[in-house]
């Protein structure tokens, strides 16, 4: 899994692409991502599946914030991002939520 950011010139959006590799997808037929970024709706953002295997989505993301998210695989299966900046505690459950960082000092 990755997180790759790109800021815009004036640094007020951050391009984010989310991509889970064909290895960590452990052969889901559909990946969606939810998060503070879209009110944790599991069904608005989903991955585009491309021919390696490998999932991806880019959003465009407010710099200077930090967003939590999860994937979910299958439409049953929750994971978090191996490679999230950093990870906290959920409110509703005994996990941890995956956090993105949307600053160009992060």
């Amino acid at each position: 899994m990755a997180l790759k950011k790109t800021f815009s010139k004036d640094n007020k959006t951050c391009k984010v692409t989310f991509t889970v590799e064909k290895e960590a997808a452990h052969g889901a037929k559909k990946i969606t991502i939810a998060g503070d970024f879209n009110s944790w709706s599991s069904t608005e953002d989903v991955l585009k599946e491309h021919k390696d295997g490998s999932f991806s989505i880019t959003k465009n993301l407010e710099t200077g914030k930090e967003y939590q998210f999860r994937y979910l695989f299958d439409d049953k299966h929750w994971e978090n991002d191996w490679k999230a900046d950093k990870y906290i505690p959920a409110p509703f459950s005994h996990t941890d939520n995956s956090v993105v960082i949307c600053s160009p000092d992060a």
